[in-house]
């Protein structure tokens, strides 16, 4: 059982920051922050889990049934996530890209340490308590200094394919559409740094200061890092209710306040991009009926414009009643991976993605989340997300657009470079900071 204690803070932001630093202390740290976003379904402003009591990782077919297993075993809370090429457990597929970062496929831990912030109350869940730990545990988080900082060298990133490369490539691809083999497939690149040194912390602070996205998230599991600004949700549960965001449809934000909300509106009368969307709720729609009480699917939303610090999104809202014999892992399992990172149809279009990218997507086009003690659950999509392995020196990240029928292969690559400019900027706005 866990020891519950409630405290007010008066300075939340400051006290974000100073939980961040403290956390990132132990061996691991998952630290979740919904940035006071207004987006619906927001149960907390921040998460903080520390201090692995027990822990899972997992790179077998079976990873699914092990967190089934380690859920029943614990159950409690448990922070982690999930890989892409966990898609090789829920279909007959196999992963040949090579794979620098080397993240197991599936790690989840039952955090010794939780701290939940709402508002202007924090609240404390610890296992295994000692004596005044909690309270010795809060004056150390608001008595937390920043560390010692250090002028570490800027990063330049390599794409893994040059501009023609990826053309080519694309091109591919839309045969394969106009053969009508598949409809849309979310075609992912790498751009990576070798013998590469960071402070994640200071990274993903730099990160979700200018993106301030409403499922930001920091995972330190031993060397594996990710410092992530990901604006769209991947699963949520609440009692016997699923929720599910897709997004598809991205446009720039503009220079001054007349082209910004031109940039929108079209953005909201696109035909490409509400193509992308539409095809991605039908995927979702038929994966939710998979755990649904009858006639319990519905498309809450549809093809909503939600802007960001740096893009305008487009995002829909599902939702379903989820059959009560079924468990956390097989609902996960039944939805993975999430429609908006493969395309439609799913299985064809892994299948065309993993033939035509170069690079194991690994952990981004993952999930990285929480479960209850009670089974409930929010997963987010790891997207505009940096991955870093401290041992090997190796930082990463990926982005990926939707090619469909109405796609041009240039703008594609175009919005690719988008979405990675402010994680090349977060990334080398730390490295400067600290001079």
């Amino acid at each position: 059982m866990r020891t519950l204690k409630t405290f007010h803070i008066s300075i939340p932001q400051d006290f974000k920051n100073k939980l961040m630093l403290w956390g990132n202390q132990f061996e691991e740290a998952i630290y979740l922050d919904s940035n006071q976003n207004q987006q619906e379904h927001q149960n907390f402003e921040a998460l903080m889990a520390v201090e692995a009591f027990t822990a899972i990782k997992s790179d077998d077919n079976e990873a699914f049934l092990r967190l089934y297993e380690y859920q029943h075993t614990t159950q409690d809370w448990l922070f982690g996530y999930m890989s892409y090429d966990l898609k090789n457990d829920t279909e007959h597929l196999t992963s040949q890209n090579q794979d620098q970062l080397n993240f197991p496929e599936l790690y989840f831990i039952q955090p010794k340490k939780i701290w939940i912030l709402k508002g202007e109350t924090i609240e404390a869940h610890y296992l295994k308590l000692v004596d005044d730990e909690i309270e010795a545990d809060l004056q150390s988080i608001l008595n937390f200094d920043s560390v010692e900082e250090n002028y570490l060298d800027p990063i330049v990133f390599t794409p893994r394919w040059n501009k023609v490369d990826y053309i080519e490539k694309a091109k591919s691809i839309l045969k394969h559409i106009q053969r009508g083999d598949i409809y849309e497939v979310n075609f992912c690149q790498e751009f990576y740094a070798e013998n590469s040194n960071i402070d994640p912390v200071k990274t993903f602070q730099s990160l979700n200061s200018i993106s301030k996205a409403p499922f930001s998230s920091y995972l330190k599991l031993e060397n594996y890092y990710a410092m992530g600004a990901s604006p769209e949700r991947f699963l949520m549960k609440e009692n016997q209710q699923l929720i599910s965001q897709p997004i598809k449809g991205t446009a720039r934000r503009g220079n001054t306040r007349e082209e910004d909300e031109e940039l929108k509106a079209q953005l909201k009368i696109d035909p490409k991009e509400i193509s992308e969307n539409v095809m991605i709720v039908d995927l979702v729609r038929n994966d939710l009926s998979k755990t649904a009480q009858k006639a319990s699917v519905k498309v809450e939303e549809l093809c909503k414009v939600y802007s960001y610090e740096q893009v305008h999104q487009m995002m829909s809202t599902l939702s379903s009643q989820v059959k009560p014999e079924f468990s956390t892992a097989e609902i996960l399992k039944s939805l993975f991976p999430m429609g908006s990172m493969t395309g439609a149809p799913k299985l064809s279009a892994m299948e065309i993605a993993e033939h035509n990218e170069s690079t194991k997507r690994g952990l981004y086009s993952g999930a990285i989340g929480y479960i209850t003690p009670k089974g409930d659950f929010d997963f987010n999509v790891v997207i505009r997300t940096l991955l870093y392995n401290s041992e090997k020196k190796y930082l990463s990240y990926m982005v990926g657009s939707a090619i469909t029928s109405l796609a041009n292969p240039e703008q594609e690559y175009e919005e690719c470079l988008l979405k990675g400019k402010a994680l090349q900027y977060a990334v080398n706005a730390s490295a400067v900071s600290e001079k």
